[in-house]
C-alpha cells in the first residue's frame, strides 16, 4: 500500500523530469576538482534512463572515482540481456515489472585508453564482478535502504522531485552531505530553505541559460514561449544548487550606478531602497537594498552581506532582531512580509548590503 500511494503521489504532482545530458555536462564541468577519490550517489536516478549515471560512468576513470551509486523509485523497464538480473519479469508479458534497484559502480575498465569511456563500455558494467545491481524495498530517498547510502556518499548529485525539494534539502543537511542538485529558484523563498542561503550554507551554480531548461517528461508543454522541444517540456525559473566551491562564487559585481534618492525610492514598509535589477545596484549606497531574488546568480559573500527576505513568510520567518534593523511595520497589502512600493505590492525581494560601498 506504501508503495501505491508513493507512486500515486508522484504522479500527482508531475515529478518525472528527466535532465538533459546536455546541460549535466555544461554545468559539471565546473567541479571535477571535487570529484577524485568521492563515492558520488545519485538517489533520484535509474541507471537504465538517468543521464546523470550516464554522465558519471562514462567519466569514472576521468574523474577518478571511488565508487558511483544510483539508485530510483520506481525502476524502468528492462530490456534485452539485462533481464535475466530481473526474475520477477517473465517473458510473456507485455512489459517489465518496473522494480526499485540500487547499481553500484566500483570499476569502469577503459577500453579505448585515453581515460574516458563510451556508451557501449557502460552498456556492459553490470557485467563485472566488481559492480553489482540489487533490488531495492522501496528506493524512496527517505528509507532507510537510502539513508544508508547516503551515509556513505560523500556528494550527491541528482534531479530530485521538485514536490520534494525541501525535504530531500532538509536530509542532505542533516547528514552534512556536499551536493549538486536541480531546483525552482522559487525554493529560495521558502521559509526552511532561505536561511541556508543567507548563512552560505547554500549558493547558486552555473545554472541554465536564461533560468530555463527543458526536460524530458511525460507532461504537455503548456509553456507559451517558443522555444519547444519535441517530446520535452519546458520548465522556467530553474536552477542549480549546491554547496561545493566554484569560482563563480568568489566573482565580484561590476556596479557603475550611483545612488540617488530619485532613482531608487524607499520601501513604504522596510528602510530599504528598492533596485528592481541586479545591474541597477549603486557603487556607492551603504544601506539596505531590496533587489530581485535573481540577484543571487551574482550573489558574492566577499562583496555583499546578505540581510533577510522580503516575501510573504517574512513577518513569521525573520528573527525580530532584522525585522528591527529593517524597522519593519506591517503594510495591510504586504500580505506577510512583501516589500511595498507605492502602495503597491512587490514581487520577493532580498535585502542586502554592499561591504565596500564607493566613498563620494
Amino acid at each position: 500500500m506504501a508503495n501505491k500511494n508513493l507512486n500515486a503521489a508522484k504522479v500527482a504532482k508531475k515529478d518525472e523530469f528527466y535532465t538533459q545530458l546536455e546541460d549535466i555536462e555544461r554545468e559539471l564541468q565546473h567541479y571535477w576538482s571535487h570529484f577524485r577519490g568521492k563515492t558520488v550517489l545519485c538517489n533520484c536516478d535509474d541507471p537504465y534512463e538517468s543521464n546523470f549515471f550516464k554522465y558519471f560512468a562514462s567519466r569514472f576513470n576521468q574523474l577518478g572515482l571511488k565508487k558511483l551509486i544510483c539508485t530510483c523509485y520506481n525502476g524502468s523497464s528492462i530490456q534485452g540481456s539485462e533481464l535475466a538480473l530481473f526474475p520477477e519479469w517473465k517473458e510473456e508479458e507485455e512489459e517489465p515489472k518496473r522494480i526499485a534497484h540500487k547499481l553500484v559502480i566500483t570499476e569502469v575498465k577503459d577500453m579505448n585508453g585515453d581515460g574516458a569511456v563510451d556508451m557501449t563500455d557502460v552498456e556492459i558494467l553490470i557485467k563485472n564482478d566488481k559492480n553489482v545491481l540489487t533490488q531495492l524495498q522501496t528506493g524512496d530517498f527517505r528509507s532507510e535502504e537510502c539513508i544508508e547510502l547516503l551515509r556513505e556518499a560523500d556528494i550527491v548529485v541528482t534531479n530530485p522531485p521538485f514536490s520534494l525539494f525541501r525535504e530531500y534539502v532538509a536530509q542532505l543537511m542533516e547528514y552534512e552531505k556536499k551536493f549538486l542538485i536541480i531546483g525552482k529558484q522559487m525554493a529560495i523563498t521558502n521559509k526552511e530553505f532561505f536561511p541556508l542561503i543567507k548563512y552560505n550554507k547554500v549558493w547558486l551554480g552555473y545554472g541554465f541559460k536564461g533560468a530555463v531548461a527543458h526536460f524530458v517528461s511525460p507532461y504537455e508543454d503548456t509553456a507559451t514561449a517558443g522555444d519547444h522541444r519535441k517530446g520535452m517540456i519546458r520548465v522556467s525559473g530553474i536552477t542549480w544548487f549546491t554547496n561545493l566551491e566554484i569560482n563563480k562564487r568568489h566573482e565580484s559585481l561590476d556596479l557603475v550606478c550611483r545612488y540617488s534618492p530619485e532613482e531608487y525610492p524607499h520601501f513604504e514598509n522596510y528602510d530599504a531602497i528598492e533596485v528592481g535589477k541586479t545591474i541597477d545596484i549603486p557603487c556607492d549606497y551603504p544601506g539596505v537594498m531590496g533587489v530581485p531574488i535573481t540577484f543571487l546568480d551574482k550573489y558574492n559573500p566577499e562583496q555583499f552581506d546578505i540581510i533577510w527576505q522580503a516575501c510573504g513568510n517574512t513577518r513569521t520567518s525573520a528573527p525580530s532582531e532584522i525585522l528591527k534593523e529593517l524597522k519593519y511595520i506591517a503594510h495591510k497589502e504586504d500580505r506577510g512580509g512583501c516589500a511595498i512600493l507605492n502602495g503597491q505590492r512587490l514581487f520577493s525581494r532580498i535585502f542586502i548590503r554592499n561591504k565596500h560601498p564607493q566613498q563620494l
